[in-house]
């Protein structure tokens, strides 16, 4: 198994990174690829390789998920948020690794998903069956959940479970819990019905402000215009310090001085959150837009539009 340093002396202590011996029998980044972009892209179907440890980013946030895609889990007193759910064969591993960093996965009150990916809701459905968990999508993605649980999941498996449908999200819902308020943004571009949020996190008690993107890029056609659409709503949004990217790697706009596997091995107890830094998120958030703006121009030129 990978290990990733948690932001914590307890959790600290007992992982530690693998020797380069270990590292290599376990697969690792070829040349010239960063950590994030291994388990994106060269260390894909590697599913040991993709069970890498829990992250504690912030005092009530942990990165919970396989290595490929994001998964967070947002604590509070009265139970507790899950961004996402990764996708068979790594539900066992996302759940153990909500136990690992103390938690119980029946306290989870509410799943939230991204977008109607399989690898973002293909485990939503057996999280929900343990917790009893209220889960939201937005509307236009609940169509593309049901019609993908319709399909083969994974390397022609059976096809996934379907959810329940409990809530529909819409742009500016508000998520209250346990003294925790998630402020929901329906943000369209990688599908017609991406979901994304901006909340409150705290590192040693000092609040910072954290944004999960569901997507920031469109897939062509009207998704390219609803993308630039939606980058320049969150572009608005001010004093964020803190990123959560719904995967750690993506192609073509990188997160400046790493994302969140190459911050987490800058984490050491006494020195600042390498995850809190807003100046990066101002950058990449710019760059996403513009890259938008580019490809909406590139459609429209090709379609012969002034």
């Amino acid at each position: 198994m990978t290990n990733i340093i948690c932001r914590s002396t307890a959790f600290a202590a007992s992982m530690v990174l693998m020797s380069g011996t270990a590292w290599a029998a376990a697969g690792g980044p070829l040349p010239g690829e960063g950590l994030s972009q291994s388990y994106r892209e060269s260390q894909m179907d590697n599913v040991e390789y993709q069970k890498v440890e829990p992250i504690k980013m912030a005092d009530n946030l942990f990165y919970v998920g396989p290595g490929y895609v994001s998964v967070y889990l947002i604590t509070t007193p009265e139970g507790h948020i899950l961004i996402d759910a990764s996708e068979d064969p790594y539900v066992d591993h996302v759940l153990g690794n909500i136990q690992q960093v103390g938690f119980d996965p029946a306290d989870i009150e509410y799943i939230i998903i991204s977008h109607g990916h399989l690898d973002h809701f293909g485990g939503v459905a057996a999280i929900q069956d343990l917790s009893g968990a209220q889960v939201g999508a937005a509307a236009e993605d609940w169509i593309l959940i049901e019609e993908r649980s319709q399909q083969e999941g994974r390397n022609q498996g059976p096809p996934p479970r379907m959810p329940r449908k409990d809530f529909v999200i819409e742009q500016g819902d508000t998520i209250a819990l346990g003294g925790q308020t998630l402020n929901l943004h329906v943000t369209p571009g990688h599908t017609a019905g991406v979901m994304s949020v901006d909340f409150t996190v705290y590192d040693n008690g000092t609040p910072h402000k954290a944004f999960f993107s569901g997507g920031t890029g469109g897939r062509g056609g009207v998704l390219n215009e609803l993308a630039v659409e939606s980058t320049s709503r969150v572009l608005e949004i001010e004093d964020i310090e803190m990123f959560l990217p719904n995967h750690a790697w993506n192609a073509g706009n990188p997160y400046p001085n790493g994302s969140i596997f190459e911050r987490a091995l800058r984490v050491s107890d006494g020195q600042p959150n390498p995850f809190v830094d807003g100046a990066a998120w101002g950058e990449w958030i710019t760059k996403a837009h513009q890259r938008n703006v580019d490809r909406l121009a590139q459609d429209r030129a090709e379609a012969g539009i002034q």
